[in-house]
């Protein structure tokens, strides 16, 4: 999921650039030009640790930092903020991928107690079935997804769920019919699972080579409200809204606070063309 750097020379970079970034960071926001960045976490548990793990602790250490220097808001104050031509705060939105069960035994208790929106995408089938993820399977962890109990409470207490696909396939590899079934489809279902609307989609895997204009378009023609990658990179102001990039909610702390304090690494992730 990451380069292996080790904590302690990203931190003494940090510190390094950190005057130039600051001065960097008034610039935009004078203009009222600060991006919008978009997390995205996986799976929070203190136990079966993989790029896609982040302990209770470690989870807790970065919301608490997020609160701290962020305006912690949901996907649709994102994408308005986006849309608006003028943003002058630093913004965070959060969401998590899948529907893994350990989630709601620590973390999102935690957000929901601290009133921090997010929005919890699901892959259908697996919660519908509780059928562990392949990629888990073939790694010998057939690790616990949510139940369709415990996401239809979910969206009744307002947590806004998001279709992350019928079966968690690579979106690139699928024929038209397939496509169709895995986003429209699935999107549907979930609608009908848990009673609300379902404006939000977000591709498995996410990165380039994962995402297809017709993939877009196929959500477009859905109704999704925004569709989600997973490459890297912020959201510039006043650029598009459907397509929103997202950031790796990395279980080092010193990563994430690297790529959120503005680094010039995630200020030019290019962005995927769809549109052409």
């Amino acid at each position: 999921m990451h380069s292996a750097v080790p904590d302690f020379l990203i931190t003494a970079y940090n510190w390094t650039v950190g005057p130039l970034r600051s001065a960097n960071v008034r610039v935009l926001k004078a203009r009222g030009l600060l991006p919008v960045s978009i997390l995205f976490y996986h799976r929070v548990a203190n136990s079966f640790f993989n790029g896609w793990t982040i302990s209770h602790e470690g989870f807790t250490r970065q919301i608490d930092w997020l609160q701290a220097n962020f305006d912690l808001v949901s996907l649709s104050e994102a994408q308005r903020r986006i849309a608006s031509g003028f943003n002058n705060r630093p913004t965070v939105a959060i969401t998590f991928d899948d529907g893994y069960a350990e989630n709601s035994e620590y973390a999102l208790p935690l957000l929901l107690e601290r009133s921090i929106p997010f929005t919890y995408f699901v892959t259908v089938r697996n919660v519908v079935d509780q059928r562990p993820f392949t990629h888990d399977l073939n790694a010998g962890r057939p690790l616990p997804v949510d139940s369709l109990e415990t996401v239809r409470a979910l969206a009744a207490i307002g947590v806004d769920i998001g279709c992350h696909t019928m079966t968690h396939p690579d979106l690139a590899t699928l024929d038209e019919t397939q496509l169709q079934r895995e986003i429209s489809a699935a999107g549907k279902e979930l609608e009908d699972h848990i009673g609300r609307s379902v404006p939000h989609f977000a591709f498995p895997f996410g990165l380039q080579q994962n995402l297809t204009r017709r993939a877009f378009e196929i959500c477009r023609e859905h109704g999704y409200a925004a569709v989600c990658s997973a490459y890297g990179g912020m959201n510039a102001i006043g650029q598009e809204v459907f397509h929103l990039q997202r950031i790796h909610g990395d279980p080092s702390e010193a990563r994430v606070r690297h790529w959120l304090s503005y680094s010039q690494r995630q200020l030019s992730v290019p962005r995927f063309r769809y549109q052409d």
